[in-house]
């Protein structure tokens, strides 16, 4: 079986509600954290997918359709691959958020679906994300959590930013 690493996008990847902008509707709207290409490149050396899980309710909310959400996704896959970064796979939730839909996290549907897909043992995997909601998909489904942030008392690890998570997650998968 393989190992992955899960990576949420909003607020791990590309920058959210911040001066430059407040939601991603568009391609040109996705800006990248600092550090994100390098940090997912270091990924790709080590494991063997990267792959995107995204709750993105402005579509079920009708802030976008599906289509322009996928020329999103396909704009930072192609962007990445610019500085060498591959994702190999975006998989979302486009429903509203408090639809009681399976897919949403905190709910692990869209992880354990990859981990189908992709034969991924989830127990040598990680989700990072930057809320609770997304530790809590990544332990339902059995990865380790690394939260970007302040605190998460569910994490197993905590970290300002993915390029500093990421020599974390590479060491500790090293040990197992």
């Amino acid at each position: 079986m393989k190992k992955a690493v899960f990576l949420d996008r909003d607020g791990v990847i590309n920058e959210v509600l911040t001066e430059r902008v407040k939601f991603v509707n568009k391609p040109h709207e996705l800006y990248f954290l600092p550090g994100v290409p390098e940090a997912i490149k270091k990924l790709n050396s080590f494991f063997d997918f990267v792959f995107v899980v995204t709750n993105q309710g402005g579509v079920g909310l009708g802030f976008m359709k599906e289509s322009q959400l996928n020329k999103i996704h396909d704009h930072m896959i192609a962007e990445l691959k610019k500085e060498g970064a591959t994702v190999h796979d975006v998989v979302y939730c486009p429903h509203k958020p408090k639809s009681g839909c399976a897919c949403r996290k905190p709910n692990s549907k869209l992880i354990v679906d990859l981990s189908k897909k992709y034969d991924i043992d989830l127990s040598q995997s990680y989700m990072v994300g930057d809320t609770d909601t997304d530790i809590i998909a990544g332990k339902k489904a059995g990865t380790k959590g690394v939260f970007l942030g302040k605190r998460d008392p569910l994490a197993d690890a905590v970290f300002p930013d993915l390029i500093s998570a990421a020599d974390w997650i590479i060491e500790d998968a090293a040990e197992k």
